[in-house]
């Protein structure tokens, strides 16, 4: 099953319980964030050697799992609202990153692009 029929799957869901009315953008977004603090509140106070043990733990996993349906769910739910097509929106981020995070600059950094960029987007010398 590719992406856009896993969309449409998750759209007939929604429909066959005519929960369209209450998935307006707005509320979309909101229970996208909803769901992405539920995902990080697995991980509140771990410090780096438990949240990798969890990788392995099964109810960590399935807590993951479930938070990560929830937010892959609406986040779906919300490109249909904006007749986005989610392989679109993915290649067409990966395409703005490649050109924000040049893998010749930032290989093995976690800075923002804003730090090895200048005001006007052009890379600074090294």
């Amino acid at each position: 099953m590719d992406i856009k029929e896993l969309q449409n799957r998750v759209i007939e869901f929604r429909d066959k319980r005519e929960w369209a009315q209450y998935h307006n953008p707005k509320d979309l977004a909101i229970s996208l964030s909803l769901e992405a603090a539920e995902l990080l509140e697995i991980f509140q106070w771990k410090d780096a050697g438990e949240v990798e043990a969890g990788k392995s733990d099964e109810e960590i996993r399935r807590r993951v799992k479930e938070e990560l349906g929830d937010i892959l769910i609406y986040a779906l739910t919300l490109a249909h609202e904006f007749t986005l097509n989610p392989t679109d929106i993915i290649l067409d981020k990966l395409q703005i990153n490649d050109k924000k995070y040049p893998a010749e600059m930032v290989k093995g950094k976690s800075d923002k692009y804003t730090a090895y960029r200048g005001k006007r987007g052009q890379a600074k010398k090294p």
